[in-house]
């Protein structure tokens, strides 16, 4: 062979595109399965209930100004009706909101979805009902009102178990729908007539739910002042919304948090007051790239509580799981061919050393077992814990590429260092999944350790000498028979 060493970079070359094909495939299958997890998790929103957004108590009434107008003189002269229809709507001026959530998972076959269940205390006052009160901007004009309703709307209201409403201490009935044309979905309870003349006297308002939603639980703070009490048995939270919590504690028992703002910080009472959407947001993945979360979020949340709009601000908390395996098997597969040409780079490293020759499908079984492991992990982290999966894996992998190379380059010790060498790459990605924010830096110094140790250990290799040398050892396969 002429030149062996080109030759021999070439083979390398064509190895090295056919894991590319192989690894690409492991990874489509990865998002197959991540894909899948979250249509498990729409099935259970639509067969049990969604995220859950909560908006109230508040006070709205419905009236009708009706007026006469004059049309044309003399015997066309005529008198017409005119009217105007609109909605006076009340935020309160306090609203405690108190709560427990306990985790209830469901399964949809071998895909856990997170969901969350528990009791929840609402406690509404109104210093007056003066915002309730029509006003006529016509004289003489006819005021016709519907009764004043007490309402709490909620993003699914599947997920009400039971509900009870009570104003100024008093049991009420409580209806389906919220009879708002702006937020429909949820509850009401009609406001005694009598109440309603009493403008100047505070209302009280107490709903007591028995909630349960997948995944994510928000508030609207949409009250002069909101306070927030939530405890929970789930120990991995995400805070989210427009707000933090102004204190929160988290241990392996669960968490508690606590939330208070005021309408100085959220403009959530003046938006409603203004009929801004409630927006319904998908179940929370922290973890997806980007451009699922493009597809799956509506445009509308760009821009939250923004003027003229685009969604009401909350408060909210997802129940997470810190340790998704498909989203950790994902990012897994995002080092792979790094790792393989680390390995490569190694084994070329001993050839050069040891002046032992590997063949090229020696490379490629070498890399069809480094890929074999993103599979092994995929598949087993679906049935055991991540952790368990990847050491089960990655075992298997380091024995077999250590028996392997024993055989491959001639020596049992060398077998072992190129085992431990697996072994310790293995581990090295395991800390690189485990700390994704200095991810970057380990990796940097990772390939600049692996590159040192490259020079200084060839730093005295005579390249022309080693190619005149591979060139000698072919030329006897080369002749031809007398």
């Amino acid at each position: 062979m002429r030149f062996p060493l080109l030759s021999k970079a070439l083979a390398i070359g064509g190895v090295v595109l056919l894991l590319s094909v192989v690894l690409l495939r492991i990874d489509s299958l990865v998002t197959e399965r991540r894909w899948r997890q979250i249509e498990a998790t729409q099935s259970v929103e639509q067969s049990l209930a969604g995220t859950q957004t909560l908006l109230g108590p508040l006070l709205h009434r419905t009236c009708t100004e009706e007026w006469d107008v004059a049309q044309g003189e003399g015997k066309d002269r005529r008198v017409v009706t005119a009217k105007r229809e609109f909605t006076l709507l009340s935020p309160p001026q306090t609203l405690r909101v108190s709560g427990e959530a306990r985790a209830e998972a469901r399964y949809r076959g071998l895909f856990k979805v997170n969901g969350f269940a528990g009791p929840a205390v609402l406690e509404a006052s109104w210093a007056t009902l003066a915002d309730i009160e029509p006003k006529q901007e016509h004289g003489g004009s006819r005021m016709h009102c519907e009764p004043a309703v007490v309402m709490l709307a909620v993003s699914d209201p599947r997920g009400l178990r039971s509900v009870r409403l009570q104003i100024d201490g008093e049991a009420a009935k409580v209806g389906a729908g919220t009879l708002h044309s702006r937020y429909p979905r949820g509850l009401h309870a009609k406001l005694p007539g009598v109440r309603v003349t009493r403008v100047e006297e505070p209302l009280s308002v107490h709903v007591y739910l028995d909630l349960l939603g997948t995944a994510r639980l928000s508030l609207v703070p949409a009250a002069g002042e909101t306070t927030w009490s939530l405890r929970s048995d789930w120990p991995h939270p995400s805070f989210g919304g427009r707000f933090l919590p102004a204190s929160r504690e988290v241990s392996e028992a669960g968490f508690a948090a606590n939330w208070s703002v005021s309408s100085l910080a959220s403009s959530a009472a003046a938006d409603v007051q203004r009929a801004v959407e409630l927006c319904e947001l998908p179940a929370p993945d922290p973890y997806a790239p980007s451009d699922m979360d493009r597809q799956a979020a509506p445009a509308a949340v760009a821009a939250p509580g923004a003027s003229g709009g685009a969604c009401l601000e909350t408060l909210s908390v997802a129940f997470i799981d810190p340790i998704n395996p498909y989203v950790l098997a994902d990012r897994a597969t995002k080092y792979a061919l790094l790792f393989i040409l680390l390995t490569f780079a190694s084994v070329a490293l001993v050839e050069v050393l040891s002046r032992r020759r590997v063949h090229p499908v020696q490379y490629t079984l070498v890399g069809l077992a480094l890929a074999l492991f993103y599979l092994l992990l995929l598949s087993l982290s679906e049935h055991v814990s991540f952790g368990a999966a990847y050491a089960a894996a990655s075992a298997a992998c380091v024995g077999l590429l250590g028996f392997y190379a024993a055989h491959m380059l001639g020596n049992r010790r060398a077998g072992l260092a190129f085992g431990a060498g697996i072994g310790a790459l293995y581990g090295l990605l395991w800390v690189l999944l485990r700390m994704e924010q200095t991810a970057l830096v380990i990796g940097s110094m990772m390939l600049f350790a692996s590159l040192t140790a490259v020079m200084v250990l060839t730093r005295r290799v005579d390249w022309y000498a080693l190619v005149d040398s591979w060139r000698r050892s072919d030329a006897p396969s080369r002749a031809v028979p007398q």
